[in-house]
């Protein structure tokens, strides 16, 4: 089984700021520690745009230039919204669990609730994946509201706790290229 933390990708053709990488729309872009300078920039640019929005509590007015407006929802929102989640193949790369419409990273830690067999956790919708305790196993299940030949497939709780834990290091070490990448392309903007 893999497991990767993943940013939901549209295209970048009208941003200008930065250099971007070239992703087709809808796609998956994984986070890690091992991506490009222009893979970076095109998950800063989609996070961004994600909490493209004015928070309704006291904050500044969002600025007016292209560079102060860009990061204006990353700073001033109070919950970070990431369009993506945790998608789990197996060896084949048949999906098991994909994050749908609605679903975004900090969704990761419903994982948690799977692992203590305390709930079930939904991923979003079309497809609708979902995983849920049974007994020792974590089921995971594609589209529960799918057509019945939706793949579906049983792991051992430890192994799929093992691999949560692995795949939680993965959004640190993207940080960590995110900050180095902001240092380089913002701090020495104009």
């Amino acid at each position: 089984m893999v497991m990767q933390p993943v940013l939901e990708i549209f295209a970048a053709d009208d941003f200008v700021l930065r250099p971007v990488g070239e992703h087709e729309s809808f796609g998956y872009l994984v986070l890690n520690g091992k991506l490009t300078p222009a893979e970076v920039g095109t998950a800063v640019m989609r996070i961004a745009d994600c909490n493209d929005s004015e928070p309704e509590e006291e904050h500044a007015p969002c600025p007016t230039e292209p560079l102060g407006i860009f990061p204006h929802g990353l700073l001033t929102m109070p919950d970070l919204f990431a369009a993506g989640g945790f998608r789990v193949t197996d060896a084949t790369t048949t999906v098991f669990v994909e994050p749908g419409c609605c679903n975004g990273l900090e969704t990761w830690r419903d994982w948690l609730d799977v692992l203590h067999g305390t709930g079930c956790a939904h991923f979003g919708h079309d497809p609708s994946s979902a995983a849920e305790p049974v007994g020792d196993t974590v089921r995971l299940t594609h589209d529960v509201s799918g057509t019945d030949g939706s793949p579906v497939t049983e792991l051992p709780a430890d192994q799929v706790r093992r691999v949560v834990a692995d795949t939680q290091q993965d959004l640190p070490d993207f940080l960590s290229l995110a900050g180095a990448w902001a240092e380089q392309h913002l701090a020495s903007s104009p």
